[in-house]
């Protein structure tokens, strides 16, 4: 697959993923709720699978390994997508924290600009924070408040700087690796 087929696909499926995404979670129904985030997740697997392929092949290790960690918790999360709220939130819980990794791991390097950096950053602490406090015993689903629900907007405001940055940074394979 060349660069730009690559990019277009990889953008299309956080596109997808961020939009149905929010659509699961205002959703009137749990079958909706369900389809929205399973294609959602599928959507999000996809195109983070192909990024870390790409950032591998720039030589930014961390970046890739970040994608792919994002990816493997957005895999955990996707498999209880048709679930009972209540009953996915152990495997949303280990999804957010492998959310929460995979997003540092993205954010810190160089290779996005500073604002998707800072939020991606932001995401991750407040995935962080829900991850945790799951693991501790607190009755969180994926549709609690205030955290996770207004995380979510973060996440999808970051998806859209890597959409941005990914479609129009062509020339990003010209630039050294950090």
């Amino acid at each position: 697959m060349n660069d730009k087929a690559l990019r277009m696909l990889a953008s299309l499926g956080l596109g997808v993923g961020g939009a149905l995404g929010l659509a699961g979670t205002f959703a009137p129904s749990a079958s909706l709720r369900g389809l929205a985030w399973g294609i959602d997740g599928i959507a999000l697997v996809m195109a983070c699978s192909l990024l870390t392929l790409r950032f591998f092949r720039l030589g930014q290790e961390m970046v890739a390994a970040g994608f792919l960690v994002f990816a493997i918790g957005e895999g955990l999360i996707v498999s209880g997508a048709a679930m009972d709220l209540a009953q996915s939130a152990p495997s949303f819980g280990g999804g957010a924290g492998l959310w929460a990794a995979g997003l540092a791991s993205i954010s810190v390097p160089r290779a996005f600009p500073t604002l998707v950096r800072l939020l991606g950053l932001a995401a991750a602490l407040l995935f962080a924070v829900t991850a945790c406090r799951i693991f501790a015993g607190a009755p969180i689903t994926p549709l609690s408040q205030p955290l996770p629900f207004f995380a979510y907007p973060l996440l999808v405001a970051t998806f859209v700087g890597w959409i941005v940055t990914t479609l129009k940074d062509a020339t990003m394979a010209a630039r050294p690796p950090v």
